[in-house]
This record gives C-alpha cells, structure tokens and sequence, in this order.
C-alpha cells in the first residue's frame, strides 16, 4: 500500500520533509540523456535562442515582479506593449497578446469574448478540454460537428467546408465558429474556404492554433491560420518554437472580434503575477524566428524527411503520410515536422511502444495512443535525435521481427559504440483495438456543459453509469481530447473505449476513480 506524505510524518517528519521529490525528480530528468521529440520546442535549451539561454543563467535574479521598467501585462504601454507589436508583425496579425497561461488562457479568453450565455458555437468534438472549460465559464452551447475518423490509423480528421456550413445554415444564430488547426498529429484542412463560408454568415473564425506557431516561416509548411482568413488564433509558442513552457500568444486580425473585449476576457483568465521569464521568452522567440524563422524551419524540415524516410522502410512500422491523410478524407494537408509512427504490425500499442523507447532507449515522443505514438520534431532537434530515434525505431522493430535486415544495421551500430542495447521486456500480447467514440450528425447536448458542471452528482458502479448524464470531464491525456463531457449520455462504446486505454498502459484524467470502477453522474 503506498502512504502518504501525512502518514509518514507521524512517524517520520524530519524525513518527510527533508524530501523535495518535485524538484528532485526534476534534477534528476533534466541531467539524463535522452533525444526529445516532445514539447517544448527548444529541446532542452538545444534550440533556445542565445539572449534566452543568458537570461536564464541568471536565473533567480531574473525573476522579477512588475517593475515600472517592465510593463504590465493586463494594460502595456512600454516594453511588454512593443514586444508584442513586433509579435503581431511577425505572425501577421493586427494585435498580439502575450500568454503567460499557455494556450488554454487564450481559448477560454477568445470563447468569452465571442459568446454570452445561451450563444451557440461551432466546433468539432475534438476539442482540447481547455475549450470545454470555456464553455463552462462563458455558458456558450457548443454545436458539434460531425469528425472524420479513420479506424486504420485510429484518428480524427478535419471538419469538410460542407459541414461547417451544413452547421451555420442549420444554426444561423451561432455567433463564432472555433476549429482545431493543426490537430495534434499535424493534419489541416481547407481552411481559406471555411473562413470565406464563416465570413458569408456574418461572424469570426477562431482557431485552436496551439501546435502551429511554426506554420507560415517556410514554404513547405502548411499556411498558417490567419494567412488561411482566421480571425484569432491561439498559439503555443512554447509548443513548436523555442518559447519556455506555458508561454503562447493570441493574434488578432480583422474587425469581427472586439479587441476590448477580449482584453477583458484575458484579464479574467490570466494570472495577476504574470512570470516575466516567460514573457521574454516570447520575445526572444518571435526574434529568433524574425530573423532565423526559414533557416530554423529547413533544418527541422530536412531532419524530419531523414526519419521519416528511415522509418517507413522499417518492417513493422508505417509512417503517416499526407497521401494517406487525403486518401483517408482526414485532411488537406499534414505538417511533415511531425511523424505518427503506427506500430500496430509490431504487435504493440502506442503506449508499450512509448514505454520501451522512453525507459530503454532513450527517445521520448509526444504523444502515444492505441495505434501508433507520433514525435514532434523543431529546430531544437539535433542530427544526433534523429540518429536515435532511427536506432530505436531499429531495436523496437525487432520485437516483433528479428529476422529483418534492420537488425544487421542496428547490430553493427552497436559494435561501433554509437548506440546502447538494453535488453527488451517481454512485449504485452496486442489487443483488439477499437474506435474511439465519434459523433455521427450535427448535434447539440441536452445538458449544457456549463449546467452540469453546477449540477449536483453522485456516484455510480460504472456499469449502471451507462445512459446516465456524466457529472465529470474524462480524457485520455495527452492529447486532452475528451471522450466523456459534462451533460453528455454516458455510452458503453464509450466506457469500452476507456477501459481499453487504461489497460494499455494510457493514463485517463478527470475522473474521480482513477480505476474507473464508479463514475459521477448527473443527479
């Protein structure tokens, strides 16, 4: 049985406390040798710009309140104010704000800009629980849209121009429409023709930019969402480009959203104690890309072809493709800095696969899933990453097939002391792999999710939980895309769904029960 903290301290406080196991698990992981391919961006200092890496040096010094000389977050008139200025000029926008909340701020700002209570919004099912979040705050009534999903690859694609505007024609009222662009494994859509149909009705098109702060500093990259007609877009700078962790911004084009409002919205989701490390770590990264962005960008381009070429010859592995995102209806486009891996043909889920690579091998991805595990590769990745991370995909291949030529390859790299080969766990057998939940039509919830996070719940065994209404916000995390909602029918496809990935070795978030033997529904 673990105990905890205040049951050791009855017998043990002086020990108790002199553990610091945060701050010492971080010493310990930020000292290890690892290739990256997850957030943030700068790869643990390998991409951050030289003024940023300084600064930190200086460390607590650095650390500093709102000092006249600083500015102020919430009303900018000195050096927060033109640092987002040259922001704003950078990304093409009219007006940047700076977010020291991360991106999750910026969406709940943008929705309780746009809505009032009882307004209705467009929107994929999709959505990162920081939207649910702003549906709750702001008492806006979502209207899903219908995702393309496909079960080969186990993911959500991106809404068609006809189905948005199926939406806005079935609900003219909506006051704004908020997409998801790129999604977490880098697909887009058409979205220049989704704007001109949301501008037809009237309103704005917001958009979840958090992993496309890199789009639009390279011409083979997708174009970014306000190049694409936006009207907002919401970015983690910290994401794809070198900015520390929880800093991202929120751009501003165009006269459809009301500039004051949303400066009030921000106030009210924003800390008062903005980290001033992380403001300037924004604007050491917007002046890095000023200057560096298309070279930054073409070294992260090449080094992602280099893997990607490597692992698709690889027995066992499949790399998402942007033919196959076409062929599969999934979306126009594909980020090609990030690589999907599907290991299914290995016999593993993503979330083995995921645990081999990052406590064997030594490369750490992003995201793992049911079906496949997907990297995130910027201009903080080295030429030695990408080396391990082929080497690893090379050894994990040959769980499942050790007669492949990979294995001669791997073995001589071995031999000449380029790579480690820690003996492998025998792999759990894979299991049947099944759909995620996904909506069929356009719909809105009986409930609104603003109404059921203030209605009263109680807890039920999880099998007489189906049908009920959910009392809790329940996801697999990363990526944070909710399968169960505040107010929304609890299904068994559903229940299946998350009970398989919890015995696949993914983590759930949100419930009450972590085992997810009892659920909290609507009374």
């Amino acid at each position: 049985m673990k105990l905890s903290c205040e049951t050791v301290m009855s017998s043990h406080q002086d020990s108790c406390q002199n553990h610091a196991p945060l701050l010492q698990q971080l010493q310990m992981l930020a000292n290890q040798s690892r290739a990256a391919f997850h957030t943030p961006g700068h790869k643990q200092g390998q991409g951050s710009p030289i003024a940023v890496v300084e600064l930190l040096r200086q460390g607590l010094r650095a650390d500093l309140p709102e000092l006249p000389e600083l500015d102020n977050l919430f009303t900018p008139a000195g050096v927060i104010a033109e640092a987002q200025h040259l922001a704003a000029q950078t990304f093409g926008a009219d007006r940047t704000w700076f977010l020291a909340n991360g991106s999750t701020c910026g969406i709940e700002a943008a929705v309780l800009a746009t809505c009032n209570p009882g307004d209705r919004l467009i929107l994929p099912r999709n959505v990162h629980q920081s939207v649910i979040a702003a549906l709750i705050l702001s008492g806006a009534i979502p209207v899903w849209l219908p995702p393309v999903y496909d079960l080969e690859w186990g993911l959500v694609g991106f809404p068609t121009p006809k189905a948005v505007r199926q939406a806005l024609e079935t609900y003219p009222e909506a006051k704004a429409v908020l997409l998801v662009s790129p999604t977490y494994e880098g697909i887009s859509g058409d979205l220049a023709s989704i704007a001109a149909i949301v501008h037809q009705f009237g309103i704005p098109l917001l958009v979840d930019e958090a992993h496309g702060a890199h789009l639009g500093f390279h011409p083979d990259l997708p174009a970014s969402a306000l190049a694409s007609g936006a009207d907002l877009a919401i970015q983690s700078t910290h994401k794809t480009l070198s900015a520390l962790t929880q800093a991202a911004m929120l751009h501003l084009r165009g006269d459809r959203i009301n500039p004051i409002r949303l400066s009030r919205a921000l106030q009210l989701v924003q800390s008062t104690s903005p980290n001033y490390l992380l403001l300037a770590s924004l604007d050491g990264a917007r002046q890095q890309m000023a200057v560096e962005g298309q070279d930054l960008m073409q070294q992260a381009l090449d080094r992602s072809d280099r893997a990607r070429q490597a692992l698709s010859q690889m027995v066992g592995l499949r790399v998402l493709s942007i033919e196959a995102v076409q062929a599969a209806g999934l979306g126009t486009s594909l980020d090609p800095t990030r690589l999907t891996i599907n290991v299914s043909g290995l016999g593993l889920t993503g979330f083995a696969a995921d645990e081999i690579l990052h406590q064997q091998l030594g490369v750490t991805v992003e995201l793992p899933a049911l079906h496949h595990v997907t990297c995130i590769v910027t201009a903080g990745n080295s030429d030695a990453d990408i080396d391990r991370l082929i080497q690893a995909c090379q050894q994990l291949s040959q769980i499942a097939h050790p007669g492949s030529p990979n294995l001669q390859a791997n073995a001589s790299q071995a031999q000449a002391g380029s790579i480690a080969t820690p003996p492998f766990q025998p792999a759990q057998p894979m299991i049947k792999l099944q759909s995620i939940p996904i909506l069929e039509t356009i719909s809105i919830p009986d409930c609104s999710p603003r109404t059921a996070f203030f209605a009263a719940s109680q807890v039920r065994p999880i099998e007489t939980a189906i049908g009920h209404l959910s009392g809790e916000l329940i996801c697999p995390y990363p990526p944070g895309i909710p399968v169960l909602l505040p107010g929304e029918p609890i299904t068994g496809e559903a229940v299946r769904y998350l009970q398989q990935v919890l015995a696949s070795g993914g983590m759930v978030t949100g419930c009450a029960d972590p085992s997810l033997a009892t659920l909290q529904v609507l009374c």
